[in-house]
């Protein structure tokens, strides 16, 4: 456990800084910085973009001082949100970000250019993102990247499906020299949340330089963390309301034991046709944890005395396997054509067994460890890309681009072995759960889903004048499963003198239903106020879930309007202002947990599903219309032998509903009043997330030595109760302030101190009525997390 001292160490370094710091910006002084990201143009710079963008260097991610990419990410862009939820079965280790306040799935992730895969996991407990099937952030290693190129604009008629929000670009290193070995160490204040990270990567040359080889790897383990509270109920050793100390719940981050490795090659067959190849192979074992079981849980009592006498925490593993290869052919000819053919392999798999559990159908032959089954998906891609310079007798030639895609997509849910959802019909409360903390899927729940679609795209992009330039684009875009989309975008840059310049764009887009909210069925246990429920998740386009008022899914669409102005007064100086509006038609949302009464437990037990006492399913339940600014501005101040760079960043955004669909008749037939979209799913669209946020810093380098203070605000946010009002909570606005020190003792070494949150901030807690007797201390919706102060060290060697 760290010392008091070490921690007043470092506040007393950092405070030594002469500015304000925002480290993971530190490398983004000017506007300057050539981009491939929303544009088909070969030398665009960030300054020219006609959309805004972000640039994360490799050094800014790595110098946060976290292991996982989105944390990283979350600190360097104000727009982006990446909470750090808990006891909410998958999603506590599978945890997804969102992008201006919009739904995880609404951003579009590609590597180098090419999309990267989601996840095979569904998130379906109350945390952000809850219904969302999204890109699993983390699952790519951060000492392979090259620097994040964060396209904040609608995207989808030059991407495809997802670009709602915007793109996250992740390019790789790929030079044939250079490299680096590190080792990183750090510890939660408490005590706990232990990480260690080894990573490395290196580049060669072959063939007498035509070829090149990066790989890159690294391997760590994080240790959980427990901010559970102290039980305060008045009726200990009932139920889930144990009075057995503070300790039997465990409320915080996940046990994580994680390897990555890539490797990106290029190989000139020619001076004017080069292959290029990118992989990317991770594992992460993963113990996230359930609610505690006490000693008499569902008056077992003689059977627990057997097997946990004080109860016990099962424990939900997810064994995740990520795989991806994008290999290709690009080229060009001296009449400015250019183009680039190209396989994309993605694939995902999530082994779930539930450990430390029991089923109490088995009685006293019951295992105490279940494997529950299987997620998986996987795309091939084949994409052609073309562009051709033009001359029209302008001052700089017009950029013709035009392209083909075919996706393919399969999504598999398997079952787990009988034992982890056996339900041998003895009468027991809670028994067709199976295994304790997540039951297995059944052989009933088995799903092979595939689709396929077809895209083709083109585009024009054009300097008109040194002033103006505009470019257009449209996409269309059929899906086997549910039809067609056409989707395009304008956007337009005019430049009054070399440092103003104002940008805009008007942007159409969509977002397919993914496979996984098409088909994930699953009957589960959950615990809401101390109730037990069997909740059934059932496909939209059944016959269980159109008897309840299902409508099968259709596509999401967008309309983006966006408006920017770009001041880059002297080259140390730059500032960008970009205001926009993103209005989405048809959100796909994941119904409320409804209560079944007699009426539909019969109805659902004659189509051959017993006990169920909740039932939901996907549906295109609204409208929504988000709204917001964001600004970045950076400022370099030179010395005689060293630097500072300050930078400011700014973001608001606010999300309303504008159409809200009312629950189906099926179900006013079935006396149900529950609405279909309640209080808490609303609450989580329009004020679970914080509408502003802002980030200032700054970082003071020189030959030797780079200290960094950053401070982040966290603006308020507001969790509301599914049915009461009284019961809604608001979490006050925060500061954090994290501070990081790094010496070089020779041009290959750097040492590196550092603490985030180094002042211990933790957020309000939860009153009484929303933390289940005590229990839960802090909200799920916390921006930054719970755990408090989090000190590091790390050895670099580069070459």
């Amino acid at each position: 456990m760290y010392k008091p001292t070490l921690l007043t160490a470092a506040i007393a370094l950092a405070l030594a800084v002469p500015a304000l710091a925002q480290q993971g910006q530190q490398t983004a002084k000017t506007l300057d910085n050539v981009i491939v990201t929303g544009t088909r143009v070969t030398d665009r710079t960030l300054a020219e973009s006609q959309s805004p963008i972000d640039i994360i260097s490799r050094e800014a991610l790595q110098a946060t001082g976290t292991t996982e990419l989105a944390t990283a990410l979350a600190r360097a862009l104000p727009s982006l949100n990446f909470p750090r939820p808990a006891l909410v079965d998958g999603t506590s280790g599978v945890r997804p970000a969102q992008l201006r306040g919009l739904s995880p799935d609404q951003v579009l992730v590609l590597v180098n250019g090419k999309r990267y895969h989601s996840s095979a996991a569904l998130n379906l407990n109350g945390s952000i993102g809850r219904g969302s099937s999204a890109v699993d952030l983390n699952s790519i290693p951060v000492a392979s990247i090259e620097r994040v190129e964060v396209l904040r604009d609608g995207a989808s008629a030059q991407y495809g499906s997802d670009a709602i929000a915007g793109v996250i670009n992740i390019v790789l290193k790929g030079a044939g020299k250079g490299g680096s070995l590190a080792v990183n160490y750090g510890e939660y204040s408490k005590g706990d949340g232990a990480q260690f990270q080894l990573s490395g990567d290196t580049g060669v040359q072959f063939a007498d330089g035509r070829g090149t080889l990066h790989v890159a790897g690294q391997a760590g383990y994080q240790d959980p963390t427990n901010r559970s509270g102290a039980y305060a109920g008045t009726t200990p050793n009932t139920g889930n309301f144990p009075g057995v100390g503070e300790k039997a719940f465990i409320i915080g981050d996940p046990e994580v034991d994680a390897g990555a490795a890539s490797a990106s090659a290029s190989f000139d067959f020619a001076d004017n046709i080069t292959g290029y190849a990118t992989a990317i192979a991770s594992n992460r074992d993963i113990n996230s944890y359930a609610f505690y079981r006490s000693r008499n849980h569902n008056n077992q009592a003689a059977l627990l005395a057997m097997y946990y006498p004080d109860g016990y925490v099962p424990v939900i593993n997810q064994y995740s396997k990520d795989r991806s290869l994008i290999a290709g052919l690009k080229g060009n000819t001296e009449g400015g054509f250019a183009w680039d053919v190209s396989y994309n392999y993605g694939y995902n798999r999530i082994d779930y067994a539930t450990d430390n559990t029991i089923n109490y159908t088995l009685g006293d032959t019951s295992p105490t460890r279940f494997y529950d089954g299987a997620l998986e998906y996987t795309q091939n891609i084949l994409n052609a890309d073309f562009t051709q310079a033009l001359d029209w007798g302008l001052a700089y030639p017009v950029t013709l681009s035009f392209g083909a895609e075919y996706r393919e997509e399969k999504w598999n849910q398997s079952p787990g072995v009988y034992g982890s959802y056996a339900n041998a019909g003895l009468g027991i409360p809670g028994s067709s759960s199976g295994a304790q903390g997540f039951g297995g899927f059944t052989p009933a729940n088995a799903v092979h889903a595939d689709r396929h679609n077809y895209a083709v795209y083109a585009g024009v992009e054009a300097d008109f004048t040194d002033k103006f330039s505009a470019g257009l684009t449209g996409r269309y875009e059929d899906y086997s499963d549910f039809g067609s989309k056409a989707s395009g975008k304008l956007s337009a840059r005019y430049a009054f003198t070399d440092m103003v310049a104002l940008r805009g764009t008007v942007s159409n887009g969509f977002r397919a239903p993914s496979l996984a909210q098409q088909s994930f069925q699953a009957i589960s246990s959950t615990i809401t106020n101390g109730v037990f429920y069997q909740s059934g998740t059932f496909p939209a386009d059944t016959a269980i879930a159109q008897a309840l008022g299902a409508k099968p899914l259709d596509a999401e669409t967008s309309t983006n309007y966006s408006l920017g102005l770009v001041l880059q007064p002297t080259d140390q100086f730059s500032l960008t202002v970009d205001a926009y509006q993103i209005e989405i038609d048809d959100r796909i949302l994941l119904s409320s947990n409804i209560n079944t009464n007699a009426a539909a437990q019969a109805l659902l037990s004659s189509l051959g599903v017993d006990q169920v006492t909740q039932f939901r399913y996907f549906t295109n339940a609204a409208d929504t219309r988000t709204k917001g600014v964001d600004v970045v501005g950076s400022y370099t101040v030179p010395f005689a032998a060293s630097a500072l760079d300050l930078t400011a960043s700014y973001s608001y955004g606010e999300t309303e509903i504008t159409r809200l669909e009312a629950s189906p008749a099926a179900l006013a037939e079935l006396g149900i009043s529950t609405p279909l979209i309640a209080r808490d799913e609303v609450g989580r669209l329009e004020d679970s997330f914080p509408k502003n946020k802002t980030i200032l810093g700054g970082t003071w380098h020189s030959d030797r030595w780079n200290l960094s203070l950053t401070g982040t605000r966290y603006g308020s946010v507001t969790v509301r109760n599914a049915t009461v009002p009284a019961n809604d909570q608001s979490y006050d606005a925060e500061w954090l302030v994290d501070v990081a020190a790094s010496y070089k003792p020779t041009q290959q070494w750097t040492l590196t101190l550092g603490a985030d949150n180094v002042f211990d901030t933790y957020p309000d807690e939860n009153r009484y009525v929303n933390s289940t007797s005590g229990i839960f201390q802090y909200s799920n919706y916390s921006p930054f997390g719970f755990n408090g102060a989090y000190v590091y060290g790390r050895i670099a060697y580069t070459w």
